[in-house]
């Protein structure tokens, strides 16, 4: 069988037979891959903690027919650990990994600034860099505009005027002002507006000191279920 060496992030697992797992890791030149972890879940296992959730490793892995097989694991980096001391850290990862295990679907397709995001996010996490809610919502919104869907927040979608923007329309793609808005469309204070433009630009020196906004995050979620087709789940939690 072929063999490959990549770095990943463990975003999910599942239980195989008694004594193994499904690993779902984002690699950083495989793209999304799926993996056999076996005898991982012994008490003995030479690398069961290194293939949980939020964890950065270095992984060999052979090539299988139905799924690969891995055959050596090295930590690079431990987020699991300080994420999962902080609920509130542990649920923006949550939000993160079922981001991106959504966005990118095909599996063996290099998904390299994906990739990046990914691990940016989770460190940011992992050593408290920033709120946590905030580092999941700009996460969901920045992996979306890399995946296409940038929401447009400077002027209308319809007249492309940049004053009485009032109205955020998710089908539409952005704001709308009074005169042009659409039945769907919602409506956005001044500090809602200006928050999700921070959100998607990564704007922390604004996001920091501000407030958290609960409405915000729903219409963050709102935004990755229409654009993914299916709920963020974990946003909802």
């Amino acid at each position: 069988m072929a063999l490959y060496r990549d770095e990943g992030v463990v975003l999910r697992t599942a239980k195989l037979g008694e004594a193994d797992r499904i690993v779902t890791l984002l690699t950083r030149g495989h793209g999304k891959v799926r993996a056999v972890a076996k005898g991982v879940r012994r008490v003995r296992s030479r690398f069961g903690g290194r293939l949980e959730p939020f964890m950065r490793v270095d992984v060999l892995v052979s090539e299988g027919r139905s799924l690969d097989v891995v055959s050596q694991a090295e930590s690079i980096a431990a987020y699991a650990g300080p994420i999962c001391l902080d609920y509130e850290a542990y649920a923006a990862a949550n939000v993160i990994v079922e981001t991106v295990d959504k966005i990118v679907s095909a599996e063996r397709e290099p998904a390299p600034e994906q990739y990046r995001l990914l691990v940016g996010a989770l460190a940011a996490l992992a050593r408290r860099a920033h709120p946590p809610r905030a580092i999941g919502d700009s996460y969901v919104l920045r992996a979306l505009a890399l995946a296409g869907w940038t929401p447009r927040l400077d002027s209308c979608v319809v007249c492309g005027r940049g004053d009485g923007l009032g109205y955020l329309s998710i089908p539409a793609g952005g704001t709308m002002c009074g005169a042009d808005r659409t039945p769907e469309a919602r409506p956005v204070s001044p500090g809602e507006l200006g928050q999700l433009r921070a959100l998607t630009a990564g704007d922390w020196r604004a996001l920091d000191g501000a407030e958290p906004r609960s409405r915000v995050t729903r219409l963050v979620a709102d935004w990755g279920e229409y654009y993914l087709e299916r709920p963020i789940r974990s946003m909802r939690v």
